[in-house]
């Protein structure tokens, strides 16, 4: 097998030191001798399935068969996911030529044993079955005019009373008519002074800003994603058209669908639906129409709340929309749902995928994009493996390489490992082009790469065998929560904001969650999970001193809680996270501390429980953090600044024996998942320096190693000792640059 040119240079360096542990049985032999082979010699079914353009040309049958042998044959890849693409593209896309093609296609994919992902468009974003990245004709825009996306436009006056208004309304649904004092901010709801589409009021004293707030056509093709009848439209033009002529491929040739990038930046971030004022007042019991004018200005004490309640309800009608509405469809053709949205690492989301973590809660596979252009989307891969794990979903996808260039392989290396190591396990190569003389996004990651070809098939072997012990149904485990800020998000983003919509409106200044996240991996080696509002509330119960989570799959037990910096916050979060630390449980606070309440009416009970929790201090250091205990063992602690050093600090205050911890100053990147009685877990270098540590493993481990580069089985050596009352079992491991190493034992 040929290898990257950087490989052939060195291999991969593992010792292990200390005493031998001894057990009856190897736990490499106590693992299915099926689970070692696949190890070795990863079947067809764990191999990496890229995207495939079909880029702006006539495809030929017999060109697409003989690229389908290579690439199985000579990069190792498993299938594929076909994406039509660009003006000059043919056959017509949907037409019967079209299925013509496509059907050959699974028919050679059945042949060879390769299994495929349904793309859903023509080019992409997903929604408008074509246009744009295409022919520029979207079937949906010409079959469903009336169901393509909406936006909410304010129109607005600014009027000193005491005088008679009256003026035309503007065209578009009626979905709020307000007045606000612009000094008092008192509102007053005007939708009755309103008669055949005129306004007509009787103005105080006082300049009050009269608002209009309509919901329109935006013009852009795709399908009202907040509409599941548009959705469920969108999904029988393209979805329906493949299941209606290949139906014996679904469940078996077919195994999913890949949706791209169906987001709520769209419509200049104002996408809106006209039954949003129905459903929402069937939802929550009260009128929405009073206050639409906090979508964009501050109303007074009742801002953050109402903010919460209308952006957070549009993040759940896109949950509900399209992505929901794709995987029922997929339940019922014995396939699942993947996909991902666009511009995942805006820190924040609120106008561009509404809520990162929810928009995955109905969606089989979450997925993220790592693309190019300084987006720097691996600080926001915890987000969607911790959806996934909230959920309690098994899969996690990466659509990965887009548009970065020809990177180096000790690049396309790391990139792999710190997605693996952060809970993703399906990396979707992007991509390899039929006509690869015309590549739109470098890299081109087929077998006819001058730069590529030679090393595909080992790295897809690579990323194969972590995919043998990744992709099952082991539980993640994690000793730290993160609460998912979403609540001071959504209170402190308004409409129109200053950054534009495709760059997320608002800069929020106390959403430190994302550093937060990047200072405990990459500085204090720990792993964590990011716990969504919703699911602190409805799927987690307290155990002692434990905060755990109720899934079947990933039943987390959290020793410490994580608060980032949070202006805004759920006072039923709040009241759960009070009752943990009465408990005994460990709180760490990084930033601003919470003030509002995201319902209205408890901004007085948020205040009264942050100051019961991290009021009266007993001060560790100045310049470090502050600490409150309590009888229980409970700990509330609030860093006064943020950093590499403060962080770990106060965790170490919370925690006397971690699940993971690496002796020294340098860290390795790691995960670790359990499935029955096996414990498995990944270490990876991602520096160009050699990383020489010793790994304490919580627990009397008895350890093999597994190397994903090899594929080799090796008995490891080991050190037991007592730490705190508790086992822990000591590992020297030594990693090479954009190396890493799989240990597997039982306890």
């Amino acid at each position: 097998m040929n290898e990257p040119p950087f490989i052939k240079s060195w291999k991969i360096a593992i010792w292990v030191v200390g005493i031998f542990c001894f057990a009856i049985q190897s736990p490499a032999a106590a693992l299915t001798a099926e689970t070692k082979r696949d190890f070795a010699d990863p079947p067809i079914t764990y191999w990496p399935r890229p995207l495939w353009f079909w880029n702006n040309i006539e495809v030929k049958v017999e060109v697409l068969r003989e690229q389908m042998q290579k690439s199985k044959a000579l990069s190792k890849y498993g299938g594929f996911g076909i994406l039509p693409f660009g003006k000059s593209f043919g056959p017509e896309y949907l037409g019967e030529q079209y299925f013509a093609v496509y059907g050959a296609v699974l028919a050679k994919a059945r042949e060879l044993g390769m299994t495929m992902s349904l793309y859903d468009e023509y080019g992409f974003p997903s929604g408008p079955a074509g246009a744009p990245n295409s022919s520029d004709v979207s079937l949906f825009e010409r079959q469903f005019p009336e169901l393509t996306i909406k936006r909410l436009d304010k129109h607005e006056e600014t009027v000193t009373g005491p005088v008679q208004y009256h003026k035309d309304l503007p065209p578009g649904q009626i979905m709020s008519v307000v007045a606000m004092n612009t000094a008092t901010k008192e509102r007053v709801e005007l939708a009755e002074k309103t008669r055949e589409h005129r306004l007509g009021w009787s103005v105080p004293a006082g300049t009050w800003k009269i608002m209009v707030f309509v919901c329109v056509k935006d013009g852009y093709p795709s399908c009202d994603y907040l509409d599941p009848l548009a959705v469920e439209k969108f999904v029988e033009i393209t979805h329906q058209a493949y299941y209606d002529r290949f139906k014996e491929h679904f469940g078996t040739t077919i195994d999913s669908t890949f949706h791209d990038e169906p987001t709520l930046y769209r419509a200049e971030g104002r996408t809106w639906t006209p039954m949003f004022n129905e459903k929402f007042e069937a939802r929550y019991g009260f009128d929405p129409r009073p206050y639409y004018p906090a979508l964009w200005y501050d109303i007074g004490p009742e801002t953050q709340a109402a903010r919460n309640y209308m952006f957070g309800f549009r993040a759940d009608l896109y949950a509900l929309g399209f992505p929901k509405v794709i995987q029922q469809w997929c339940d019922k053709h014995s396939i699942e749902a993947m996909g991902h949205q666009d511009q995942e690492e805006v820190i924040n989301p609120v106008s561009v995928s509404g809520d990162l973590m929810k928009c995955f809660k109905h969606q089989a596979i979450p997925g993220v994009d790592k693309i190019g252009g300084n987006r720097p989307a691996e600080r926001i891969y915890k987000i969607i493996s911790s959806s996934a794990y909230n959920w309690d979903k098994t899969l996690v996808m990466s659509e990965t390489y887009g548009a970065m260039g020809n990177l180096s392989w000790q690049d396309m290396y790391a990139v792999a490992m710190e997605q693996y190591t952060k809970g993703i396990n399906m990396l979707i190569p992007h991509a390899v082009w039929y006509d690869d003389k015309h590549v739109r996004f470098k890299p081109e990651l087929s077998h006819r790469s001058p730069i590529y070809g030679e090393g595909l098939a080992e790295f897809n072997t690579f990323v194969a065998r972590m995919n043998v012990l990744l992709q099952n149904d082991a539980r993640h485990i994690s000793d730290i929560a993160v609460l998912y800020p979403i609540a001071t998000l959504q209170g402190s983003h308004y409409l129109d904001g200053p950054l534009g919509f495709y760059k997320g409106g608002v800069a929020v200044p106390e959403a430190d969650y994302v550093d937060v996240g990047e200072l405990l991996i990459a500085e204090a080696g720990r792993d964590y999970t990011f716990i969504h509002p919703e699911v602190l509330d409805d799927n987690c119960t307290l155990d002692r001193d434990e905060l755990v989570l109720q899934n079947r799959i990933h039943q987390g037990r959290f020793k410490v809680l994580v608060l980032p910096g949070h202006k805004t916050i759920l006072w039923s979060n709040l009241a759960r996270i009070k009752e943990f630390f009465d408990a005994g449980g460990k709180v760490i606070a990084t930033g601003t501390l919470p003030f509002k309440s995201a319902e209205f009416g408890h901004d007085a009970d948020v205040v009264r429980t942050v100051e019961a929790m991290f009021g009266a201090k007993e001060s560790s250091s100045p310049t470090d953090y502050s600490l409150k205990k309590n009888a229980h063992g409970g700990m509330a602690i609030h860093l006064n600044v943020l950093s590499g050093t403060t962080l770990p600090k106060a965790l170490d205050t919370t925690l006397d024996v971690y699940d993971v911890e690496f002796e020294g100053s340098r860290v390795l990147r790691y995960i670790h998942k359990i499935k029955g009685s096996r414990h498995v877990y990944m270490f990876a270098n991602i520096e160009p320096r050699t990383i020489d540590t010793r790994a304490r493993l919580r627990g009397h481990v008895q350890p093999d190693f597994w190397n994903p580069h090899t594929g080799e089985v090796s008995q490891a050596e080991c050190a037991h000792e007592v730490e705190a009352g508790m086992d822990v079992t000591v590992v020297r491991v030594t990693l090479a640059p954009f190396k890493s190493v799989f240990i597997v034992g039982g306890r």
